[in-house]
């Protein structure tokens, strides 16, 4: 059994923010944000056991300092600096337009929101913006693949994980909503 995941914690814009990590390659494959009504931020996991349950299977440890690369960049995200996330490295299963469509996501630079319909578009497939919703509601490394900044045709800011405070909280920090 390989060994468990890394939980990395970071405050951003005054909320914990969780990162798990798989030790031996690096990568983030579950990312989100502490609620009210999940504190500790469990959900993550119940996210990645229906998603990938190979490694939900090998638990999840406490970092022990929360140093290194990704607590590193997710702190200079936190105090501005917006493009620290755009390295990172992360892991989810996913579905080929699934797969498109989170890589459009990590194209919308920091600043810019977008609609649903424009992130069809740029996932290839512009009569699919269902799909591309569905995309984001299922998107595991929240934050790093920024389904924050999908809003509504109608300029509304639409779903998030982690509710619209955080989301509206996330595109101001941006500068995308004024």
């Amino acid at each position: 059994m390989n060994a468990p995941l890394t939980r990395i914690v970071v405050g951003i814009i005054d909320a914990p923010f969780h990162a798990l990590v798989t030790p031996e390659d690096g990568a983030i494959r579950a990312a989100g944000f502490a609620t009210a009504e999940d504190p500790a931020a469990r959900s993550l996991e119940e996210r990645l056991a229906r998603l990938d349950p190979s490694l939900a299977v090998r638990g999840v440890e406490e970092a022990p300092t929360g140093s290194g690369p990704i607590a590193e960049a997710l702190r200079s995200y936190a105090a501005g600096e917006f493009t620290a996330l755009d390295d990172l490295p992360v892991a989810q299963p996913e579905t080929p337009f699934r797969g498109e469509v989170w890589r459009a996501l990590r194209r919308v630079p920091a600043g810019e929101a977008v609609t649903y319909t424009e992130l069809a578009a740029r996932a290839g497939r512009p009569t699919a913006v269902r799909a591309a919703a569905s995309g984001c509601a299922n998107n595991l490394v929240a934050l790093i693949v920024p389904c924050h900044r999908i809003v509504r045709t109608d300029g509304g800011l639409g779903g998030y994980l982690f509710g619209t405070d955080i989301k509206r909280r996330l595109l101001e920090h941006e500068c995308a909503l004024r």
